[in-house]
């Protein structure tokens, strides 16, 4: 098995960790901040999130393995393409919060995508970033 990779991202956002936390876990609204993302529950702790236009993109399913609002959610991916554990966290911070989205994935392709992550990996940690500031941008400040 390749080892896996990871990539994460940090960013101040101007609202307290209980409205922060409540948009970020509003799957129905991840279209608005998750740069070509679409995301639904699925049962009680299923999510599957659609990155992409179709038919060009893929699905990444989840399940959502820990939940302690207003601070952390973790999942574990279990589609095809994105596999691994993810975690959102927040915490208050002067002014408003700190969030966190962290990633642990197994590449798919193998030892081939795990060569590419070098040049992959900062166009991962930019477009988690982009989406936390955009997620930022949507709530009133603190």
């Amino acid at each position: 098995m390749v080892k896996p990779v990871y990539t994460a991202a940090a960013v101040h956002v101007p609202a307290p960790p209980e409205q922060v936390f409540a948009l970020m876990t509003d799957w129905s609204r991840h279209q608005e901040w998750m740069f070509m993302t679409t995301a639904r529950r699925v049962g009680e702790s299923g999510l599957e999130a659609y990155t992409g236009r179709w038919p060009f993109g893929f699905l990444d399913t989840m399940t959502i393995t820990h939940w302690e609002p207003p601070s952390l959610v973790r999942v574990t991916h279990t589609g095809r393409v994105v596999r691994g554990r993810g975690a959102f966290r927040v915490r208050a911070e002067r002014g408003g919060s700190r969030v966190l989205w962290a990633e642990e994935l197994g590449l798919p392709f193998g030892v081939a995508g795990r060569a590419v992550w070098p040049l992959l990996r900062p166009f991962a940690d930019a477009f988690a970033r982009h989406c936390l500031h955009r997620l930022g941008r949507l709530l009133p400040p603190a």
